[in-house]
């Protein structure tokens, strides 16, 4: 294996065929591999995902540089990812970087080479790319962490508490060139070796959502940089894979359980009390203008349904049952 070779992972769970769309997009990229390979971790589709992909790879003579990493359970976005990192490095050690694709998505020409080709010194420990939908405009890719200011800002969805909370929005405005920032979509996010190294790989804690957020947050905190590179070009068919931007659709329990983790691992479980409560204080709001005639109708048609009970709800539910101790215990531990 060439000392500084890329690999490429990708997480299947019941979507072959988009899977093997991806493959197809990367398959004019293999050079940018240097030596390295694409790996396909299934996370136990229990239908026909394997040999389908296994079959496409064989018969387009892609086994030179993809291959499909069978798993024994669904765990997860973050349980697949793993799975098939600690299978780059047993295959090369010394990797340069690893390249976190979801199978959703379909790499532009030179996408891969022009991610790979930023350079803003030894510190730079994560690239995002800039993400396009299915017709080719642009969509957010890079972002602010979350806080419980924040939660205010999104759930108020008001003009002058936006500016008065600038600095707390999640995602700002995106620029058109290469930008630091604190965290990129996980759609497609280059990680260098000696990062995970130092780090960890991502936390299986999560079974989907938040777990690009909580690693980048860990590589800020080792003294890592991340940067968004808008000109390495992915188009994401986003909610492909999971449906979770299904107008008027209910949010999965995993996502408000991702959720939160990471407000407790990132601010103690006092963080998400506050998080909740700044939240419902701007929905409040949000519900009162809308009652009114004031605005605020602008995002109704694509809000989950039944949102605030399950957000709120949950996290009450969680708060009372006991199950915050082990986050609480988990975030004691890491401080």
């Amino acid at each position: 294996m060439n000392p500084a070779s890329v690999f490429v992972v990708i997480v299947n769970y019941r979507t072959p065929e988009l899977a093997c769309d991806c493959l197809l997009s990367l398959a004019s990229m293999v050079p940018s591999l240097r030596g390295g390979r694409v790996i396909v971790a299934d996370n136990d589709s229990g239908d026909a995902s394997v040999q389908t992909i296994n079959t496409r790879i064989a018969a387009r003579g892609w086994s030179g540089w993809a291959e499909v990493l069978p798993l024994p359970r669904n765990g997860g976005f973050a349980y697949g990812n793993n799975a098939a990192i600690r299978r780059a490095l047993v295959l090369d050690p010394g990797l340069e970087w690893i390249v976190l694709l979801n199978p959703d998505t379909v790499a532009r020409p030179g996408a891969l080479a022009e991610l790979l080709a930023f350079d803003g010194g030894p510190r730079v420990g994560i690239k995002g790319a800039g993400i396009e939908n299915g017709q080719g405009v642009r969509e957010a890719s890079s972002h602010k962490f979350p806080s419980p200011l924040g939660e205010l800002e999104a759930s108020a969805s008001m003009a002058m508490l936006s500016r008065w909370l600038g600095r707390y929005i999640v995602t700002p405005p995106q620029a058109n060139t290469a930008q630091p920032c604190e965290w990129v979509s996980g759609a497609c996010m280059a990680i260098r070796r000696e990062l995970l190294q130092q780090v960890g790989l991502l936390d299986e804690g999560y079974f989907l959502y938040f777990e690009e957020v909580d690693f980048c947050l860990r590589a800020h905190q080792a003294g890592w940089s991340c940067w968004s590179v808008p000109t390495a070009r992915i188009m994401h068919l986003e909610g492909a894979a999971t449906g979770i931007r299904i107008a008027r659709q209910r949010r999965p329990p995993y996502w408000f359980a991702s959720r939160r983790r990471f407000f407790v691992k990132a601010y103690g479980v006092s963080g998400l009390v506050l998080a909740d409560a700044l939240w419902a204080i701007g929905r409040l709001s949000l519900v009162a203008r809308r009652a009114l005639g004031l605005g605020g109708r602008a995002g109704a048609p694509h809000e989950p349904a039944s949102l605030a009970r399950d957000l709120l709800w949950g996290d009450l539910r969680a708060l009372f049952s006991g199950e915050l101790n082990g986050l609480r215990a988990m975030n004691v531990e890491l401080s």
